[in-house]
This record gives structure tokens, sequence and C-alpha cells, in this order.
């Protein structure tokens, strides 16, 4: 199986979000399973052409002018987990364009998307396409990552790539790529795709819905938001159309790089420590408390985040209960960036409270390491989560999740009830509604349980057991990729009438 795992970012090269740290792993754990993968992505500024191989150029016609691109080859560095032993070397193919991709940010700065995105993403789907069709290695799927490569599947319907079965995985159906209707010219479909039944999105060209309706199969990062995607709260104005293809949808929840998240392992944690042997947790939250400069008292039960401080991780829950919180006699670090209103109301808590709460505005990759150790529940409030990969950090670091039950997070926590108790099962605390009140009363819930040690070594235990490993999800896009390559190719009908 020859399958070629297109994205817009990957760790270590480039990264915004938990897209590269899927597109760092998953193609590893695919390796190690018997796949042939290739990666491939944009060669950013930031990536150095020192090490890499030059392999050729491509010319690509955007909109009737035809620009060329240079590919380079790579390697992803090989991982090592614990329990899965050392990584698969994977080649990677970047897209080399300066004009398009040498800027101070993958996608936009002051948080505005580059005014060129479609262009620019239009001429590296088809440069891919383009220079994989010269190539005498030719994938029998072809492994799309969000918008930014939603429109391959679209290309090669209208036969205008060589025919190969496509897989879209939708990572957060919030960003669609969404442009005016004058820029389509710059995806070189024929206008009979700019219809409802294609890529028209009231009145807007809409990349990502393209890739739902042409793609061969698709799939997310959960089966809970596989289903929630379908209904009008979360489709985002596309559940209709994913309600069309139900039969195509699939939903596998993101794994963790267990050679980067343990602490058994981890050289960012100042001790390490393992599910029998908790004694480094208590030096990891030591050294927390002093890092953001709070009381240091191992008795204090203490909370962590690592988020973007946006209404869509729950910060307006954590801004209405976070006084209640700190009342009842709990600490709050927060690691993160984003809305600059939470950015005045959550700094001015701190100077107010600096015992009890400590905020730190940007991201730091020891410090949310740290936060993981050292803290001793983890807060995930999300209005909506696709798949999350903090909740399964911080099982395996024995950081009790407290999450609201959506997307991964409802596929991933199990609450603290008396029967999950019992059972062996439980690993956090979980509130369904979208309000304060349901926070708070379950950030009460894990305080009173912490204070009951027996029962909040058995939580901690259950979820350091758990295995969220790559292996075990890349076995199930295998599947899909079996299942796309019998599929016959889509192909785009002539919508012209």
């Amino acid at each position: 199986m020859r399958v070629l795992f297109c994205t817009s970012e990957a760790v270590p090269f480039a990264k915004t979000g938990g897209l590269a740290d899927v597109s760092g792993a998953l193609p590893q754990a695919l390796s190690a399973a018997g796949v042939d993968v290739r990666v491939v992505l944009p060669r950013y500024g930031t990536i150095a052409l020192d090490g890499l191989e030059r392999l050729g150029s491509v010319d690509v016609d955007v909109a009737g002018a035809v620009l060329s691109g240079t590919v380079y080859r790579g390697q992803m560095p090989r991982r090592h987990s614990p329990r899965e032993g050392s990584g698969h070397t994977v080649e990677v193919w970047f897209v080399d364009r300066p004009e398009y991709f040498d800027r101070p940010e993958l996608y936009g700065e002051g948080g505005r998307d580059y005014a060129d995105s479609l262009a620019r993403f239009a001429f590296f789907s088809r440069a891919v396409l383009q220079w994989t069709a010269a190539q005498r290695w030719r994938p029998d799927v072809i492994h799309c990552n969000d918008w930014q490569s939603a429109l391959i599947p679209a290309v090669i319907a209208a036969g205008q790539a060589p025919a190969a079965a496509t897989l879209l995985t939708v990572h957060n159906l919030a960003y669609q790529g969404l442009f005016p209707a004058a820029e389509f010219s710059l995806t070189g479909l024929p206008p009979s795709l700019f219809t409802m039944a294609a890529m028209e999105f009231w009145g807007q060209v809409n990349v990502l819905k393209g890739g739902i309706v042409f793609s061969t199969l698709l799939s997310t990062v959960s089966e809970t938001y596989a289903e929630e995607i379908q209904t009008p709260e979360f489709g985002a104005g596309l559940d209709g159309v994913l309600r069309d293809r139900r039969s195509d949808l699939f939903g596998i929840l993101n794994g963790v790089d267990y050679g980067v998240w343990d602490p058994s392992v981890d050289p960012l944690i100042p001790a390490r420590y393992t599910r029998g042997d908790l004694r480094g947790k208590a030096e990891c939250k030591r050294a927390l408390q002093q890092a953001f400069g709070v009381q240091a008292d191992g008795t204090v039960p203490l909370l962590g985040m690592v988020t973007r401080l946006v209404d869509q991780k729950g910060l307006d829950l954590v801004a209405a209960v976070i006084e209640d919180v700190l009342a009842a006699g709990a600490q709050l670090v927060l690691l993160g960036t984003g809305e600059p209103a939470y950015h005045q109301r959550f700094g001015d808590l701190a100077a107010a409270l600096p015992q009890s709460f400590g905020v730190r505005l940007g991201f730091d990759n020891r410090l949310a390491h740290l936060i993981e150790a050292g803290a001793d529940m983890f807060l995930m409030p999300s209005r909506y989560e696709p798949s999350g990969l903090n909740q399964l950090y911080s099982l395996r670091y024995g950081t009790v999740p407290i999450v609201r039950r959506t997307g991964g997070l409802a596929d991933s926590i199990v609450d603290a009830t008396p029967a999950a108790l019992a059972g062996g099962t439980a690993n956090g605390f979980v509130f369904v509604d979208y309000a304060p009140d349901a926070l708070l009363d379950a950030i009460r819930r894990a305080l009173e349980t912490f204070r009951a040690p027996d029962t909040w070594r058995r939580i901690q235990k259950n979820g350091m057991r758990a295995d969220f490993s790559w292996s075990a999800s890349a076995q199930r896009y295998l599947v899909l990729y079996e299942l796309a390559a019998m599929r016959p190719t889509q192909t785009a009908p002539d919508t012209r009438g």
C-alpha cells in the first residue's frame, strides 16, 4: 500500500496546532505497520535547505499564469516510544516557492489569513499532483488533511490529474477555506464546479466542501465528532453535505506520541515517574508552583491549562467560575494566548491573586510539559473538541482531566461516577451542559475526590494505564486506505445543466 500523506504542517518542521502533531507521528506509525508512506508539505521559510536534497522542479498553472516550484527531499526524524520501540524512517517531500511560503507565519499574521491563501494552497495542491504524476512512485491513496489540501480530490475528480483514491481527514470543521467567488479561477477547476452541488457555499468558494464532496472517503479525529458534525449545532453549515456522505465518513481518535509525552522518559520535566512510583510527580508539582510564582504547597489542589484563549476552548466558562474555584482552595496555572479580552481578564486576576493563580501568555513547550507533569488536574471545558490531545497527555502523566462531554473528550474520558470507580474505568471528571454551573460542579467533585487520596490514586492509575498509542489508530487508517483503494475514483458531474 503506497500512501502520500499531504499536509500543511508537520512536527518537527512546522507547527501551529494539533495537525502538525498528527502529521509527525501518524506517518511513522503507518510505516511501522508496513505502509509505504511519504509525506509532502510546503517548504516554509523556517525549514532550512541544509540537509535537504533537491529533486527537481515543477511548473503549475494558476489562473493562467505558469508558476515554478522546486521539490526537495528530506526525512522525518525517527521517534522512539517506550511501548512501540524506534520508529521507521519516512521520506518527506517539500514543495518550495519562496513567494508563497517564505513568510513569517504559516497561514497569516495579526489574526488574519494571508490575502492570497487560496493561490498559495491551490499552487501547493496542484504541484503535489503534478510532481507525483511524473514519478515512478505512484500512490494508491492520497491522504489529504484539512482545507489546505482539500482541493486535491476535486482536481482528480475533474480529470485534471491521474486517478487516485483519496481520503480527506477533517481535523476541525470550523476552518473551511472560504474565499470570494471572484477567486474561483485560482483553483483551475471548470466553472461547472462552482455550484451548490460542489464548491459554492452562500456565494463563496468553499475548498473544504469540495474535498468533502469529491474525496473517496472521509474521516475525522474522533467517533463522537464524526456524529456531531452531521448536526446543525456542530456542522458549521456543512452538516447536510456530511449527512449525504455519512456512509463514507469515519471517526478515528488521534493517538499520542509516547516517545514525547510520557513521564518515564520525558527530558523536559525535573523528575521522571511511572504508574508504579509517583514520587517524581510531587517534585514536578513543586517546580510548577515555583515557575508560576504561586504558593508552593503540595497539599493544595493544582489545576493546569495549556490552551488557546478563545471561546471554543471554554474560556468564557473559566472566566465565569475562576474566582469561585480559587476561593474553594485550589490553584490554577494557565499557559496560552488568544483573544485580548482574555489576556486582560486573566492578567488582572493573576496580579490580584498571585498566590493562587498564575498566567503565562504565549507558548513554551518545556512549560507545557511541566504543566502536564506537575498539575493535579487538567482543565478542558471545550465548547467543541474534534479530538483533543492534552486530555490524552494528561492521562499518561497522572493528571486527572476535567472535561466537557464533546468530541474526542467524550471518547476518551470516563466520568468518576460510583459505578465507573467500582468498575475500574473512571479516569476523569465530565460535565455535559455548556454552562458555568456545570463546569463548577465538575471541578468541585474533583476537588472533593482529591481529598480522598486512595480514590484519587485509583483514578490516576486508571488513566496512566490507558494506551492511546498511534499504532492502534494507524491500523484503523490502514483499513480505510484499503477500502478507498478498492473504490472507483469520484468523477465530477457536469453541473451546467
